[in-house]
């Protein structure tokens, strides 16, 4: 089996799966996988889950990388050789960079903004539901207001971002840098439960909902 295969195989897909199936079979199998699923007591699955993420990921990225780099030559190949069944397949990459954009009230529900650059960005009151951030950078991003149910944050840059009255119910904020945010307001319980993954989440100096400075 090729290793291109083996990645097809790691996110349940088969050969040939579009981008867009690539990273919802990875948003599926991260939420199946997540350690906070599995009993903390339980030394061998939490070590299965961690080397399944491993995995997904990798085969994630490596599909990514290789669609994208296909793209690329399709965009790049002369007019004449272009197809007509090409045409939907061949739009454009969206920038990297997103740095201080206006994006207040907008509805990016679902979309795809892994590794973007949005420090500084002004996304209040914006629609993040469900929305896949891996290792977004928010710093300094005026989120306040924003709907962040069940976004996924993983490894996000959120330092110094505003949070309050963010909607962070079923969000993922695993490994997120939060040092010096503010969460004012911010709705992460229902009742005395806690809706947040917060793994591994750095939140030295972070304004807590509560208004509590956290040490």
């Amino acid at each position: 089996m090729s290793d291109l295969e083996q990645y097809y195989r790691v996110l349940e897909l088969e050969p040939g799966a579009t981008l867009e199936e690539v990273n919802q079979a990875y948003k599926d199998l991260v939420f199946v996988w997540h350690p906070d699923r599995i009993p903390k007591d339980n030394l061998r699955l939490q070590q299965k889950a961690q080397d399944k993420l491993k995995a997904i990921n990798e085969a994630r990225e490596k599909l990514r990388s290789l669609k994208t780099k296909h793209q690329t030559t399709l965009n790049s190949a002369p007019p004449q050789e272009e197809k007509p069944s090409q045409t939907t397949q061949q739009s454009a990459k969206p920038s990297s960079d997103l740095s201080g954009k206006d994006y207040s009230r907008a509805n990016l529900s679902n979309k795809d903004l892994s590794g973007r650059n949005l420090s500084y960005a002004n996304l209040s009151g914006a629609n993040l539901s469900d929305t896949f951030m891996h290792k977004v950078n928010l710093r300094g991003a005026n989120l306040s207001e924003a709907n962040l149910f069940r976004a996924n944050l993983l490894l996000a840059d959120l330092r110094e971002a505003n949070l309050r009255g963010a909607n962070l119910i079923g969000a993922d904020l695993s490994g997120t840098d939060l040092r010096g945010a503010d969460l004012t307001g911010a709705r992460i319980r229902s009742g005395d439960r806690l809706l947040v993954k917060l793994i591994g989440a750095n939140l030295a100096g972070a304004i807590m909902p509560d208004g509590a400075i956290f040490q």
